[in-house]
C-alpha cells in the first residue's frame, strides 16, 4: 500500500468519489478525514490496483461495490448515464457513447465542460473528450475516448 500523503500529493487532496477536498491534517477516523481506496475496478491479474484518495465515509460507503459518481445538480441534463459504468465501459472496448440529453445548446455546452473536468480527476490515466449534437429537439451529450 502506499503512503496516504504519496497518493494525496497525486490526487490533489480531491476525494476520487464525490470530488471535494480531503484535509490532509484530519484524522483518518473522522468521516471526512483521508483515506486510501482501491479504485474503480478490479485490476486484471498480475496488474497493479489503482490506489486513490478518498475520504473515510465515501471509502466506508462504497464498501466492496462499484461507486456512484453523481453527476452535478447545477447541471440541467436528463437520462444521465451512471458515470463509473460508462468510464469502465469505454476504457474496455472505446468508441463513443451518448451519456446524457438536454434542452438546450448551453445546458450540454455546460454539462460537456462539467464532465471533462470530473474525468480529468476522476480516471487521470483515461483520455476523454466530449460532443454535443442536436437530435430530437434536443442536444445529445457524448463522450468518446481520445
Amino acid at each position: 500500500m502506499s503512503n496516504l500523503t504519496a497518493v494525496g500529493d497525486r490526487d490533489s487532496w480531491r476525494c476520487w468519489l464525490c470530488d471535494e477536498p480531503v484535509d490532509p491534517d484530519a484524522s483518518v477516523n473522522s468521516d471526512r478525514g483521508p483515506s486510501v481506496d482501491l479504485g474503480m475496478a478490479k485490476p486484471k491479474k498480475g496488474a497493479p490496483a489503482v490506489e486513490r484518495l478518498a475520504h473515510r465515509a465515501c471509502n466506508t460507503r462504497k464498501g466492496a461495490v462499484t461507486p456512484v459518481v453523481p453527476w452535478s445538480p447545477d447541471l440541467f441534463v436528463v437520462d444521465p448515464a451512471p458515470i463509473v459504468a460508462t468510464v469502465e465501459r469505454l476504457g474496455r472496448k472505446g468508441g463513443r457513447e451518448v451519456v446524457a440529453r438536454c434542452p438546450s445548446r448551453q445546458d450540454a455546452d455546460a454539462a460537456a465542460a462539467w464532465l471533462v473536468d470530473r474525468l480529468s480527476r476522476f480516471a487521470p490515466d483515461r483520455a476523454f473528450t466530449t460532443q454535443v449534437e442536436p437530435g430530437g429537439g434536443q442536444f445529445l451529450l457524448v463522450l468518446r475516448t481520445a
